[in-house]
Parts: structure tokens; sequence; C-alpha cells
């Protein structure tokens, strides 16, 4: 079987289903519990998942993957939302292929997206970079950390 994009992730080790199907990679999602062709971003979105699921702790009741939320006047997807139940949208995560800068422009898309689902932390990821920031809406500002905190259900 030939897999493209199995490169090795900044992540924790995590174990991924993968099967061939018509010559395509595809990949599990446990969260949208269907197969899905194993894209390079949909490769660093299963890791990322992997990540917050069993290295942070997070429930998988609470993620939400490849949603549809309106930014202005279009459509647009987000990657992956943690949402606590009681406390609303705790995390959004945008993914991008390894190969894809995280620059400004990057930024700005989860950033856009921040606006509409008003999320506590967002994660900005190619699988080999990490960038994490948590939301001051009262000063609306944001700050850079060095990581989300691992769940705790007094978050």
């Amino acid at each position: 079987m030939h897999f493209y994009n199995m490169e090795k992730l900044n992540f924790p080790a995590c174990k991924v289903q993968l099967k061939n199907r018509e010559n395509k990679p595809f990949i599990f999602d446990p969260i949208r519990k269907k197969w899905v062709l194993c894209t390079p971003e949909e490769w660093v979105r299963s890791h990322c998942l992997f990540y917050l699921i069993h290295t942070l702790g997070y429930p998988a009741s609470w993620i939400k993957v490849e949603h549809s939320i309106k930014v202005y006047d279009t459509t647009k997807r987000f990657d992956i939302m943690i949402v606590d139940p009681n406390k609303g949208n705790l995390l959004l995560v945008e993914c991008k292929a390894s190969k894809v800068k995280l620059n400004q422009h990057v930024f700005y898309q989860i950033a856009r997206y921040n606006l509409q689902v008003r999320s506590q932390y967002m994660m900005l990821t190619n699988g080999l970079n990490h960038y994490f920031c948590t939301m001051d809406y009262t000063n609306q500002r944001y700050q850079f950390i060095k990581e989300v905190p691992k769940f705790n259900m007094n978050l």
C-alpha cells in the first residue's frame, strides 16, 4: 500500500486506521465515524484529533469535525471544534497540510472563523508547527500561549 503523505508529524505517536480503496489511501475519522480520503490535511487532522483525545484528554463526544459556519456572507467549514456542553466553544482548531506555512494569512483565517464561534482557545497546526492562543473578549485581544491546557472539568 502506498501512502504518499504518511510523514512523521510533531505530535505524540498516534494510531490511525488506514486502508486502500481503488488505489487511493483512506483514513478512518473516529469523530465522523467514516473513512475519508487521506489528504495531507486529513493526515494532520487525524493526528491532531488523537492528540486532543489521547494526550490532552478531551472527551471525543465534545469534538466536532468539519462543521459549516457562516462567516460574513459566506459558508465556511472549521476543521475541529471542542464544545463544552455547559460552557460552549472551548477550542477552535485549524489544520493545514505540513507543506503549508503558518503565516499571518492563515492566522487571519482562524481569527475570522473565531469571530463567529467565539472559542476560548485557538490552535493552528500544520502537523510540524503548532500555535496556541487564548481569547480575551473583554479587551478584544488574543494572547499566544505555550499550549492548550489538558482537559479539566473545572476549565
